[in-house]
């Protein structure tokens, strides 16, 4: 999941000296997208899509790709996958996908954040620049900052995005005329980006805060959802759910269905370079 206006649209307001509420500046998808257009160019939309590549490209690349291999060394090569064989392998690569790249989402937060913050004052103005002044400011430990929330977060989501996809999937082939083809991916795919939005909206809310606060802000992760229950309620936690189901939505089609197009591909390369020899 990634950053929107609106997660943090309670902080600033909370924030404003001397108890002065700001007014809400993003109100729905299509306001937010129109008044971030009007307000600060269409380039906005694309504020720190070099920071959001790389946090994909590596975390992708471990949560994903590593999947199926951790998930046949928990069923020790079995036929029969269970839930809860799905459910620790889709913990363990999301947990590895945080400890190898935590840093990608650390400055993907500050540099999509600085773009909003009071006086659009630059703290970065390149995403290694923005490595760069973390590790120098904070320390390394700076860079890792979040990891904990991440780690839930980057759990749940797995589990529910990989696990339901994979449940979903096969569902529909055992209970539907559908076979393991584009419109089967296409579903369940649709099916697990809802069902990972309601599942991981609290805790990426939560992640999104403490990780693009100032240094003090929070004592903890518990301090700071403790702080947005008690100042905005529970709906704070559901902030941006629109904008995040639209984005997982079309990220796991697109995901799922390459996927399961190359992984057919490869089986197939395999299958004739195995005949030829």
């Amino acid at each position: 999941m990634t950053f929107h206006p609106a997660q943090i649209q309670g902080e600033s307001k909370t924030s404003t000296a001397k108890g002065k509420q700001s007014a809400v500046k993003y109100r729905g998808v299509f306001g937010t997208i129109t008044t971030m257009v009007r307000t600060e160019g269409p380039r906005s939309l694309y504020s720190g899509l070099v920071a959001g590549l790389q946090r994909q490209m590596s975390f992708a690349s471990v949560r994903i790709g590593l999947y199926d291999s951790v998930k046949q060394f928990y069923t020790k090569g079995s036929d029969h996958v269970g839930i809860g064989s799905r459910l620790l392998a889709g913990c363990t690569t999301g947990a590895m996908a945080v400890a190898f790249a935590q840093p990608t989402d650390v400055v993907k937060v500050r540099f999509q954040a600085q773009a909003r913050s009071p006086g659009h004052a630059k703290r970065y103005c390149s995403t290694i620049d923005a490595y760069k002044t973390i590790a120098k400011e904070e320390g390394v430990h700076g860079l890792w900052k979040g990891t904990a929330p991440n780690i839930a977060r980057n759990a749940i989501v797995n589990c529910t995005e990989l696990v339901t996809y994979d449940f979903i999937k096969d569902t529909l082939l055992k209970s539907t005329p559908l076979t393991d083809n584009l419109p089967c991916h296409f579903i369940s795919a649709f099916g697990a980006g809802l069902c990972t939005t309601v599942i991981a909206s609290p805790v990426d809310v939560v992640k999104t805060r403490y990780m693009n606060a100032a240094l003090g802000q929070y004592r903890s992760v518990l301090n700071c959802a403790a702080a947005m229950m008690t100042k905005e309620g529970p709906l704070a936690f559901y902030k941006g759910f629109m904008p995040s189901f639209l984005r997982l939505g079309s990220w796991n089609v697109v995901m799922f269905v390459t996927y399961e197009q190359l992984k057919r591909a490869m089986m197939a390369g395999n299958h004739n370079c195995t005949n030829i020899l």
